[in-house]
């Protein structure tokens, strides 16, 4: 009995801790969840609040890495002009991993759901928390 005890508060603990976020991964998977919802109204310029603004972003797509906010929104702007290619936009989020107090590294999925022909794959974002505030500095997407 003490032994089967023992097993069941375990599970509970661990299972508790897995499952529990921190105030950061809330606020990380909030800012993905505002990036959905304003790709998906079609307001890029809303969708780039989650990126840094800042000269130094990374962003690495099919045609290799680019660099600065202005130019990944110009990217966006140029790719999907309209709604029939940005599609409607989802996120599965695979891991978090805390880095340190400054980073958190990101591993998901993307699926745009368009009448062209469904798009999907595979992303990598490094966040960086930046006078208080989590951003993405690096994002690879595939």
């Amino acid at each position: 009995m003490k032994i089967f005890m023992f097993i069941c508060l375990a599970t509970v603990f661990l299972s508790t801790k897995t499952y529990s976020q921190t105030p950061d991964e809330k606020m990380i998977r909030e800012i993905l969840h505002n990036q959905t919802v304003s790709w998906n109204e079609g307001n890029l310029e809303e969708f780039m609040k989650g990126y840094w603004n800042n000269d130094s972003l990374l962003f690495i797509g099919q045609k290799g890495p680019t660099y600065g906010y202005q130019t990944t929104l110009e990217n966006y702007r140029k790719h999907y002009p309209e709604a029939a290619s940005r599609g409607v936009l989802s996120f599965d989020i695979l891991q978090m991993k805390h880095l340190s107090e400054l980073y958190y590294f990101v591993v998901g999925k993307f699926h745009l759901e368009r009448t062209i022909g469904n798009a999907e794959g595979y992303f990598t974002l490094l966040f960086k928390k930046v006078k208080g505030k989590w951003v993405i500095v690096v994002d690879h997407s595939s």
